[in-house]
């Protein structure tokens, strides 16, 4: 609908005797907007308001308090009927029966027994209680006015006055009359009252024991979250876990699935319980469905696991306490305790807690290690800690590359016999050429006589993904990385996991990531303890456990990045691990920079000190007696075995080979000749200063002449 406008104005195009007459024209305006009707917006204001959250919280909190009234009374009218008749003592019954507990069972049977007979007892006493009730208020009566006349002769003869006599039974009727007075001034009031202070404590009961349907209560009780695990819990997470066959099964037994479960036991900061799934059902089929299990428990995935135990047909749940595992463990017994010392052949190594609280400890002996994980979770901190602990023992030699070269590993300046740090592929050769000094030194080691026992050496290697992934070849064309029966970090690492456990030499690895081509399929089954942070896949994770830990339960792959940072999945026989699983979850203890270097300090102070090569040297050109008191360093002296293995990993071309009797050679003539100390050999750091000297003072005045 439109409006014209009517304008009046003078035509100048009419002639001058006509200029005044007024042309009257018509105009449309442009159209206007459409009126919406006011029953339109009024319906949508009502729409908006009834869909608005503050009416839907006021609408269930309305629902919520009286459906309490409701909950209250249905709770007070069962425990009335559980507290008159047996019913409490047959459901314990059943459940007992349910659970196989027969012994239970008949003890429940007995007690509801007993309590039949006494409730027969008293429905017979019913019978003769009226009588009795008469007798005993007839003669109640009769003694109460008998006291009562007594009272009043007593009373008259003591005041001389008779009327006392009915005085105290006056007192009575008047004091009968006052009750009935109150009564009948109370009664009104309390007819109108009493109906709302029941219904008050019936709500009072039903929001005690939240009895309202879940859609009506607030959202914090709404979540469920933190709820107890019970039997009913677990029977309807499995119900509705989407199997058929589960689903039916629960529903055909008379029990309602209750047999299926053994004992719910606490476990730590959980709870575990062993499920006996119904033929039909197998056991991937609930492993596959982790989220969604743990959702109907009312947990985060992250807090329900699921192995394979040793039974047929059996998962076992841990489900943890809500939020429990957010919360950090306590501080390693390498920081609290400072006293604390290694043993290599028989310790084991501090390094967390598992899922229950327990404390994780974990064997080194003759176990080539690996870890991996993605980026920042804690691969570096969980290696390092395990070197601390070791570090601790003064027999173990460490040789170590860092191919991040941030300082993670600075403090073992001083304890270790070899460190590189650096990312570059200069630093890859020299781990690379480190690694080989290390098979050199184990073939050494494999020719001695039977029975020698060695002390440990760890060949370390942090990011070792960046030794793999190296282009760098050497002048023989022969490449440092790679996977290649001549690729030659990948070829140490292999020697070295083939044979070196026999002579204690071992092989620890740490590596980010994992692929085919960063961590080889023969790399990563070489070792023997296998640990893996949180990571992208499941094939992800069958590359860093192996194919059986994965099917088995283990899921390093289900973690959460980020959050939980220091928490590993761990398969190996030199952690205990519950009978049946294939791997446990460890969360290992943090020990940051300062508490590192203090524990490094504790180790240096255990045993002579060490000088820290932080590059291989190449050079061809050696001089034996120069090198022979580098690599005994501060020390005071260092037994001769030792000697040898140091100048080995120094050069492996030039001293890989030698016996005592070569470096005896060298020494003889030079006054730093080896000699025994505590019953062995040992070469000392102060003969071999003198004889440098001496040599450096005798070419001088040699040149001189």
């Amino acid at each position: 609908m439109t409006e014209n406008v009517v304008h009046l104005h003078k035509n100048p195009e009419m002639p001058a005797q006509d200029a005044s007459v007024t042309t009257l024209t018509v105009v449309p305006d442009a159209p206007a907007a459409p009126v919406v009707p006011l029953w339109v917006r009024s319906g949508r204001a009502v729409k908006t308001a009834v869909t608005h959250e503050n009416t839907k919280t006021g609408a269930r909190a309305v629902a919520r308090h009286g459906l309490y009234v409701w909950g209250g009374g249905r709770i007070v009218a069962r425990r009335t009927w559980d507290g008159r008749t047996g019913a409490r003592y047959e459901r314990f019954l059943r459940a007992a029966e349910a659970a196989g507990n027969m012994e239970l069972a008949g003890e429940w049977e007995e007690r509801l027994q007993h309590f039949r007979d006494a409730r027969h007892r008293r429905r017979m006493d019913l019978l003769t209680s009226p009588v009795d009730a008469a007798k005993g208020v007839a003669v109640g009566t009769g003694l109460g006015i008998g006291s009562l006349v007594a009272l009043g002769v007593v009373l008259a003869i003591a005041n001389k006055d008779i009327t006392d006599a009915i005085t105290p039974i006056m007192a009575v009727i008047e004091f009968i009359r006052l009750v009935i007075t109150i009564v009948q001034v109370v009664w009104g009031p309390a007819i109108t009252i009493g109906p709302f202070l029941a219904l008050l404590a019936l709500w009072t009961v039903g929001s005690k024991q939240q009895a309202a349907p879940a859609w009506a209560l607030p959202d914090n009780i709404r979540s469920g979250e933190g709820e107890p695990i019970t039997p009913s819990i677990v029977v309807k997470a499995l119900r509705d876990l989407g199997v058929p066959a589960l689903r039916g099964a629960i529903k055909e037994m008379g029990d309602a699935g209750a047999s299926m479960l053994g004992p719910i036991r606490i476990a730590g900061c959980g709870v575990e319980v062993d499920v006996t799934l119904p033929s039909g059902v197998s056991t991937n089929e609930v492993q596959q469905r982790r989220r969604k299990l743990a959702e109907n428990l009312t947990r985060h995935e992250h807090e329900v696991f699921i192995t394979i135990p040793t039974a047929a047909r059996t998962v076992r749940l841990w489900v943890a306490d809500s939020g429990a595992l957010d919360e950090p463990i306590g501080p390693s017994p390498l920081v609290t305790d400072e006293t604390m010392t290694a043993d290599y052949g028989k310790g084991r190594a501090p390094w967390g807690q598992d899922l229950r609280g327990d404390a994780a400890a974990l064997s080194l002996y003759q176990r080539h290690l690996l870890i991996t994980g993605l980026s920042n979770q804690g691969k570096t901190v969980a290696l390092r800690s395990l070197a601390l602990w070791l570090a601790l023992d003064r027999s173990v030699e460490f040789l170590m590359g860092d191919l991040k070269g941030v300082g993670d590993w600075a403090m073992f300046d001083g304890r270790a016999r070899v460190l590189i740090q650096g990312p570059t592929d200069e630093h890859v050769i020299q781990v690379t050429e480190m690694v080989e000094g290390a098979v050199e030194e184990m073939n050494r080691r494999i020719q001695a006589p039977p029975g020698t026992v060695f002390p440990a050496l760890i060949v370390l290697v942090d990011e070792a993904q960046m030794a793999f992934m190296c282009p760098a070849k050497d002048e023989d064309k022969r490449p440092y990385g790679g996977s290649k029966a001549n690729s030659r970090y990948f070829m140490a690492v292999r020697k070295i996991h083939n044979q070196g456990r026999a002579v204690n030499v071992l092989m620890w690895q740490g590596t980010q990531d994992p692929t085919d081509q960063n961590l080889p399929k023969l790399v990563r089954e070489g070792a023997h303890t296998r640990a893996s942070l949180a990571l992208g896949t499941e094939s992800q994770a069958r590359m860093a456990l192996g194919d059986k830990a994965v099917d088995g339960g283990a899921a390093p792959n289900m973690l959460r990045p980020g959050l939980d940072q220091g928490t590993l999945v761990v398969a190996s026989s030199g952690i205990d691990i519950p009978a049946g699983q294939a791997a446990i979850t460890v969360r290992t203890h943090y020990i940051d920079d300062d508490a590192a270097k203090a524990i490094i300090e504790r180790a240096k102070a255990l045993r002579d000190g060490v000088t820290t090569l932080h590059a291989v040297d190449r050079d061809p050109d050696r001089d034996p007696l120069a090198d022979i008191a580098s690599v005994v360093g501060t020390a005071e002296r260092v037994r001769t075995k030792d000697v040898l293995s140091r100048l080995g990993t120094l050069n492996a071309d030039a001293y890989g080979g030698w016996s005592f009797i070569d470096l005896k050679r060298v020494l003889d003539g030079t006054g730093a000749e080896p000699y025994k100390s505590d019953g062995v050999m040992v070469v000392g750091r102060d003969r071999l200063a003198r004889a440098l000297a001496n040599r450096d003072t005798d070419g001088s005045a040699s040149a001189a002449e």
